[in-house]
């Protein structure tokens, strides 16, 4: 059985472990095996300790993987968590296939715009922001280099409302059963 790391700031969410096991749950019953980060068992150890436990268990089960299916949805900002980015990364740098989803379908310029309270500043060659720094605008949903990184699988938007921004799963069940049919399971 495929086995997907499932990255994203679900890990986050006070019911993160409840999350996790409605999206193991989707992925087995498509034939694939849910790595859920939360899976890791870091016992009663704090601070950096813990931390370098989290890191070591998660890249594991990265390197264990088959695929990756990553929530690319804006977090703590206008863009796509940090570890969620850094995952994404590794996986294809591993040459593992990422299919990726976001629950926003608003551009990254748009939501740039919008984190900033409308401060853009147009130019002939780029818009910038206050600090006189280009903003991104290829016509994508998010960073090049996370949907280039997507290009390997997929990467679905779908507008959601806000309080099911991170916990709504259907644009993740559409990414499972295309990495199911990827996989032919």
């Amino acid at each position: 059985m495929p086995k997907v790391y499932l990255a994203g700031p679900e890990v986050f969410l006070p019911n993160a472990r409840e999350v996790g096991a409605a999206k193991q749950a989707i992925c087995a019953a498509a034939g694939l095996q849910g790595l859920f980060p939360l899976d890791n068992e870091i016992g009663d150890l704090g601070g950096p300790e813990a931390a370098w436990r989290i890191y070591d268990g998660n890249v594991a089960m990265m390197r264990a993987a088959d695929l990756l299916i990553a929530n690319l949805t804006p977090f703590r900002g206008p863009s796509a968590d940090a570890g969620t980015a850094f995952e994404v990364g590794f996986m294809r740098a591993l040459g593992k296939p990422v299919f990726a989803y976001a629950n926003v379908t608003h551009s990254y310029p748009e939501r740039v715009r919008g984190w900033l309270g409308g401060a853009l500043v147009p130019h002939a060659a780029a818009t910038e922001d206050h600090h006189g720094l280009a903003i991104e605008d290829f016509g994508l949903k998010d960073n090049l280099m996370l949907e280039g990184a997507a290009l390997s699988g997929a990467f679905l938007v779908e507008e959601v409302p806000a309080e099911r921004l991170y916990s709504e799963l259907g644009a993740f069940a559409r990414c499972v059963a295309m990495a199911a049919e990827r996989f032919k399971i």
